[in-house]
């Protein structure tokens, strides 16, 4: 990893590019985007102007904060990159994560789908392997990542997971106590 992150810190945020089904995926993920302006933190994430990812752009920019997002070529020719963001375009999925990871100083992930999934239990096995010692904190809207954690609780108790392994993994249901167990 070669770019360190930035002074003051930024957060990278995973997050869907659907909005969900319900109205108040959207307002915490504004709510985070705003949180992190407020506490000068700068925002990584997918690039999108649409879903999770376009919403907690919009509470950052929206706040006057840093936005970086970061969007494979592909992905950016059929979809719509966030205008209030700094786009980096990469080649790849995995030098998408590989950017999103050297930029920042620790992980919120909000709701999303497999891609969001796929990114936080990477960057989680990263930690777990020594790659990086960054936090990674799940922002918790009507019970979405419940079912991860007791899939996470079964692992443990099944041996497929050190409990060290499954400390690394927050929960939290606030934008701000998200962040403050990033700290």
């Amino acid at each position: 990893m070669s770019e360190a992150p930035a002074t003051p810190p930024r957060v990278c945020v995973f997050a869907g590019s659907g909005v969900g089904s319900d109205p108040a995926f959207a307002a915490a993920a504004r709510e985070l985007g705003a949180a992190l302006a407020a506490r000068e933190l700068g925002l990584v994430f997918g690039g999108e102007a649409s879903g999770l990812m376009g919403a907690v752009a919009d509470g950052a920019v929206g706040a006057g904060g840093e936005a970086i997002g970061v969007i494979p070529r592909f992905l950016a020719d059929i979809g719509t990159p966030h205008p209030g963001a700094e786009i980096r375009l990469v080649d790849t999925l995995a030098e998408r994560k590989l950017l999103m990871a050297d930029l920042a100083a620790g992980f919120v992930a909000l709701p999303g789908g497999l891609g969001t999934l796929d990114e936080l239990t990477e960057m989680v096995t990263w930690t777990q392997l020594g790659v990086h010692d960054k936090p990674l904190v799940l922002l918790e809207v009507l019970g979405c990542w419940t079912k991860l954690g007791e899939l996470l609780d079964s692992m443990v108790a099944n041996g497929f997971l050190h409990p060290e392994g499954r400390a690394l993994l927050r929960f939290e249901t606030d934008p701000a106590a998200a962040l403050d167990a990033l700290a």
